[in-house]
């Protein structure tokens, strides 16, 4: 492969154009599409049309053409047969079990809707802690109890042996665990706990049920009384434990021979699951103590279902009365939870029973101010509102229990009767929160008149409030009463003098006022919140609350105009100063900010408030931060950039861009959205002047150039660097600024050395040789419209770029340098015609600064020549090697591609080189064959135009070669 003289080939590229648009066809649309839907035949009509019916089957299919599918299944669908069949399947089920089953998931009346016990469970344990030490009474006797073997004959003996158990139970050793912290009490539960999962898997059911008999007697403990609802829910959970296990033992029984369904009535049940069952009611009866006995026989009241079909409708009047042997208000109000909820999880159709357990606890509330009462919280040294706190769970549960899906007439009845009542704020507070939010909305002015009347000592006004405001965020009271309920909440909420329990309040009545009413209420209320959290930097215990403030707002103002002109919004955001939680406010701003903004803005106190949370978050970035939280700030920060514009004002966007450059500077991807941001702005300059620049748009655009020249070099990413070189340096001379054009793309040049072999991609290293492939064929795109500098020579940017790439360390074996190589043959082909391919408006390129001149074209036939020189010694020295021999017929390959769209084949040389290098590509068979065989039609093709029949020499030694 000797050394060649190249010359370009002539190109007409208008007359190219012309030759490569496809003469226009009509277009014929065809009845079948993939997307149409296909039509099958119905199953009945098929089978009608079977014993003879025809003609709706034969209109059918004259319509709609068969398809594959209709015709191989005869016209019918499997699946749509199946359907077809199944209602005769499901005739088969008898008409009186369905309508029971109907009727008996009628009165299944819990639904979604309804808030678990479980969801309360967390809450009620972290409310109520205490510090005291607890202690925890158990029988720990000696393991007697056993059950009695398979042997045992006699029934009676049988219930002898356990009824002398349980005596054993009851009259053993004790032993009493003192000194126990709250943690330390909770794991001895949960131990117990496992114990009697465990007592119970080893066929101990005697043991299991001391366990559950001494949990329930620690029920009636309330030594540590702030602790006695987290001590309810601890002992609960074994109480559920043991009630599912005894269910699940005889609804195994039951199943046995065939699986019992969910909906069985006594009949299903066998008499060895009913003597079972029976066994476990007597055993619970010979309980002697009142409130285990009551507990245990709560917790398997499910097990009713198995004995008698109104069983569960006897027992729970019989356990509702049996509370009212209960001394103790607090624990009688715990036991009646939990008796409502077991009702509800299994009858909760019947609803007389937990209107019941509600008139018996307000029978029952005299007693709180009982002689022995006021002794026992003397002798803990409980205040009477915080006792009161106590039944806040229990009462709220029974409420709300009562008030699921219950009519109007209920809770209006039962509202009148808190009234009578009177001066009872701790069941009135119960009452707003479980009723439905609608019916104490309606009644807003009610409720206040009754909170009014409530005296401050026994329970605080402001939580009264506090539970209407929570109502009231959820449904809206009658229009003209809004102002008066919010002037009667605020006039007792800003009276509260605890921070604590002042912002809890006001946070919640927040809501309501921004929900309806306007800026000046809520600039009110804010003025208020920062009046009473400022001294003693209250502000810094209550940072949830002052976030749930801002949530709110954000929710029902999105206009940031009207925000950020309330006077004490941004004193407030002054509160948060602890950096995190700023940081997060700040962040919940912006992204409420992006989502609503929909039009630019350029309103000044807008983009003053913005900026200053903008910088907040751009602030809080140091060295520990993490590259995600970095990237969600940057995000935000450039979204709000996005959204400011300044109209035909763009010396403002500019100052703008260079204030949020100084502000902004330590988040990279900001820095980058901003140079594309002024970029833009010098383009959208050039639309405005219709590329016709005046003196003063000239200077403009120059100080754009300059912005983005002095920006670019504070990125640390090298590519981001190069590729915002480029796009910089092409808007410069789109701008018709050569001497800036030529500063960016002279840099870009020179950073090239500078390109690492690997980079970071997603947290892995990969190689950066095609990244900088694709950059150097975008910058090589460029070079065709730049100018050539008076002072530095004829392609001097692009000897400059080769020169780059042939110093620059590529990896080993890699192909990259002559690939570059070739991607600049077709560049300096185009650069040797007398029109160019494109250009750009009023900057001239080569083609007219030089004009066809004969040096001009010898220096780049020379600089060509250099190249193929340098590729074929490449192209040699990997035919050295047989493992390059793939590289090495890729490469022809391309060479040979170029040479047949840019060399001027009718020079011999030339066209003898391109028909080695085919020769070469397809020596060892390496070549696609598919494509090969287009190349050559397309030879072919181009050989029978008029100023390209030289080709045809050159395509008739072109050869297919097959593989080997």
């Amino acid at each position: 492969m000797a050394a060649v003289q190249w010359r370009s080939n002539g190109r007409n590229y208008d007359a190219e154009l012309q030759r490569s648009r496809p003469e226009a066809a009509l277009v014929e649309f065809g009845d079948y599409h993939p997307l149409k839907p296909i039509m099958v035949t119905d199953t009945k009509t098929r089978r009608g049309a079977r014993k003879g019916s025809t003609s709706s089957s034969s209109s059918s299919s004259s319509s709609v053409p068969p398809d594959p599918l209709s015709s191989m299944l005869d016209g019918t669908d499997p699946l749509s047969m199946f359907a077809a069949e199944a209602p005769a399947l499901s005739t088969s089920a008898s008409t009186g079990d369905l309508g029971r089953k109907k009727k008996e998931k009628e009165e299944e009346a819990v639904g979604p809707d309804f808030e678990p016990w479980s969801s309360k469970r967390g809450e009620i344990l972290a409310r109520f802690t205490t510090t005291e030490k607890l202690s925890i009474n158990l029988y720990m006797g000696s393991d007697q109890g056993k059950a009695p073997s398979p042997g045992s004959s006699a029934v009676s003996e049988k219930v002898r042996t356990r009824l002398e158990e349980l005596d054993d139970l009851e009259e053993g050793s004790q032993r009493e665990l003192l000194n126990l912290s709250q943690q330390d009490y909770a794991n001895r539960i949960e131990e117990l706990n496992q114990s009697l999962k465990e007592a119970w898997a080893s066929d101990q059911k005697v043991k299991a049920l001391k366990i559950v008999i001494q949990c329930s007697k620690l029920l009636s403990d309330t030594s540590v009384i702030q602790f006695y609802p987290s001590k309810f829910v601890l002992i609960t959970d074994i109480l559920d434990t043991f009630g599912r296990l005894v269910y699940d033992r005889i609804w195994t029984m039951c199943s046995d021979p065939r699986p019992l369904s969910e909906l069985f009535t006594v009949d299903d049940v066998n008499d060895t699951a009913k003597e079972t069952c029976l066994n476990w009611f007597f055993k619970i009866a010979s309980i002697r103590e009142l409130l285990p006995r009551l507990y245990v026989e709560a917790a398997i009241l499910k097990c009713n279902r198995f004995l008698n079909k109104c069983g569960i409708q006897e027992t729970l009047p019989r356990l509702t009365a049996m509370i009212r042997g209960i001394g103790d208000p607090l624990v009688a109000a715990y036991a009646r939870a939990y008796l409502c909820r077991v009702g509800m999880e299994v009858a909760p159709h019947l609803k007389d029973s937990l209107n019941r357990n509600f008139f018996d606890l307000l029978g029952s509330f005299r007693q709180i101010s009982s002689e022995t009462v006021q002794d026992q919280l003397v002798q803990q040294r409980v205040e009477v509102p915080e006792y009161l706190t106590l039944y806040s769970p229990a009462i709220n549960w029974i409420l709300q229990c009562i008030a699921y899906r219950a009519p109007e007439p209920l809770l209006t009845e039962m509202m009148e009767r808190c009234k009578k009542l009177g001066n009872n704020a701790l069941l009135l507070n119960s009452v707003m929160r479980a009723f439905r939010p609608e019916f104490v909305a309606a009644r807003a002015t009610d409720f206040i008149g009754m909170i009014k009347d409530c005296d401050e000592a026994g329970f605080p006004k402001h939580l009264l409030f506090g539970s209407l405001g929570r109502s009231l965020a959820c449904a809206d009271p009658p229009e003209s009463e809004r102002l008066t309920i919010l002037n009667e909440a605020w006039k007792v909420v800003t009276k509260v003098r605890s921070p604590k329990d002042y912002i809890n309040c006001a946070e919640i009545w927040v809501e309501f006022t921004c929900r309806h009413f306007s800026k000046r209420e809520v600039n009110t209320v804010l003025a208020d919140i920062i009046k009473h959290m400022t001294p003693d930097r209250a502000f810094e215990d209550a940072y949830t609350q002052l976030q749930s403030v801002i949530r709110k707002i954000l929710t029902y103002f999105h206009d940031f105009s009207v925000l950020f002109s309330m006077e004490r919004f941004l004193p407030f955001l002054d509160m948060f100063q602890k950096d995190s939680v700023r940081v997060e406010v700040c962040r919940s701003i912006m992204e409420i900010f992006i989502r609503h903004q929909v039009e630019p803005t350029r309103d000044p106190v807008i983009l003053n408030a913005m900026l200053h949370i903008c910088k907040t978050m751009h602030d809080s970035v140091n060295a520990l931060t993490l590259e995600d939280e970095k990237r969600s700030l940057a995000l935000l920060i450039i979204g709000f950039i996005r959204m400011v514009s300044f109209g035909r004002d763009f010396e403002q966007q500019l100052s703008f861009c260079v204030e949020a450059r100084a502000t902004f500077c330590n988040l990279e991807s900001v820095l980058v959205q901003l140079i594309h941001t002024v970029n833009q702005l010098a383009m959208e300059t050039s639309s405005v002047m219709r590329g016709s620049h005046s003196r003063k748009t000239a200077a403009f655009v120059r100080a754009c150039a300059a912005y983005s020249f002095i920006t670019i070099p504070s990125l640390s990413s090298i590519f981001s660097r190069l590729s915002l070189y480029l796009l910089s340096g092409q808007v410069a001379l789109a701008n018709q600024c050569l001497s800036q054009a030529d500063a960016f793309l002279k840099a870009a040049v020179s950073l090239l050395p500078e390109v690492p072999r690997s980079i970071s991609v997603e947290g892995k290293l990969r190689s950066s040789e095609s990244f900088l492939l694709d950059f150097i064929n975008n910058f090589l795109s460029t070079l065709l419209v730049v100018p050539d500098h008076p002072e530095h020579g004829v392609l001097y940017l692009v000897r400059g770029l080769l020169n780059m790439v042939q110093d620059y360390t590529w990896e080993d074996n890699s192909d990259a340098k002559v690939r570059v190589y070739i991607s600049a043959l077709p560049l300096l082909a185009a650069m040797s015609q007398e029109t160019y391919l494109y250009s750009i408006p009023k900057v001239d390129s080569n083609e007219t600064l030089y004009g066809g001149d004969p040096k001009f074209l010898s220096e780049i036939n020379k600089l060509c020549e250099t190249l193929i020189g340098q590729i074929l010694d490449h192209l040699k020295a990997l035919g050295r090697d047989e493992q390059s021999i793939r590289r090495q017929s890729a490469l022809a390959f391309s060479l040979f591609g170029v040479l047949l769209a840019h060399g001027d084949l009718r020079n011999n040389k030339l066209s003898q080189l391109t028909v080695n290098l085919w020769n070469l590509s397809h020596k060892h068979g390496c070549c696609e064959t598919r494509v090969s065989v287009r190349t050559l039609e397309y030879i072919k093709h181009q050989a029978q135009q008029a100023d390209m029949t030289h080709l045809s020499d050159t395509v008739q030694r072109l050869a297919l070669q097959s593989r080997t």
